[in-house]
């Protein structure tokens, strides 16, 4: 991302309001994120020619270590030879004098500012920071996460029951009721069933009905057993034709 010819063009106009304001014209550069120059205006004209070539070395010294030019030249003074060497490999565009800052937007540097030819010591560096302050205004809204919804809860699960009516296979699953075969189907003693049929009075005395009286199929089972056994030993019956 780099600096465009609007958001260029405002800088420069918030660095000049400063300047009039402090009765100091200067000359003003303003690079993209490259170094390359964008846009340049030298107010003392046609005086202050020297300014010019400064306010350009600024503005891309403030790029190129991407802090402000004051900063630079606090550090790099205290190493031998660093400002020659710099102004060699870079063709004039190094300096180590107040007056540059590099333009950022959300942290992103996009360019760089340099003023020079102010007439009081500071001036140039007051007048750069005029122009920081109109980038901040031109920055995009950072966009906001959304806070996070609130989650449903979990519905309370009793620790003690199953917390899924199949939690192993259904063929391994013990049978609900059991019953004893060996006592005519009854429930086993201590289930569910039987404790329920020890609860219920009707279950009870249909139950007794069951035992104690016959259904009606061995009903019919008997009369007709009844019948064979008298069809086979007919009882002795006088008829009037056996005494003729």
């Amino acid at each position: 991302m780099s600096i465009s010819i609007e958001m260029a063009r405002k800088v420069l106009e918030a660095c000049k309001q400063r300047a009039r304001e402090l009765r100091s014209p200067v000359s003003i550069a303003i690079v993209d994120a490259g170094g390359h120059l964008v846009l340049f205006e030298r107010m003392m004209a046609p005086y202050g020619f020297a300014t010019g070539d400064i306010s350009i070395a600024k503005a891309h010294t403030a790029v190129m270590f991407n802090q402000s030019t004051d900063d630079v030249a606090q550090w790099g003074a205290a190493i031998p030879g660093f400002a020659s060497s710099l102004a060699s490999m870079t063709s004039g565009k190094f300096i180590m004098a107040a007056g540059g800052w590099p333009l950022r937007v959300n942290g992103i540097t996009i360019g760089g500012v340099g003023v020079s030819g102010g007439n009081a010591p500071g001036r140039d560096d007051e007048i750069a920071r005029a122009g920081l302050g109109i980038m901040e205004s031109m920055a995009p809204p950072v966009k906001v996460a959304p806070a996070n919804m609130p989650q449903p809860q979990p519905l309370y699960v009793n620790p003690s029951e199953p917390t899924a009516p199949y939690s192993q296979p259904l063929y391994s699953q013990a049978a609900p009721y059991p019953r004893d075969n060996s006592n005519n189907g009854a429930p086993v003693a201590g289930s569910a069933l039987a404790r329920d049929r020890d609860n219920n009075s009707s279950y009870n005395q249909s139950r007794e009905k069951s035992v104690d009286q016959p259904s009606a199929t061995t009903r019919e089972y008997d009369a007709y057993q009844s019948f064979r056994n008298n069809s086979a030993n007919p009882p002795e019956v006088d008829h009037p034709g056996d005494q003729a």
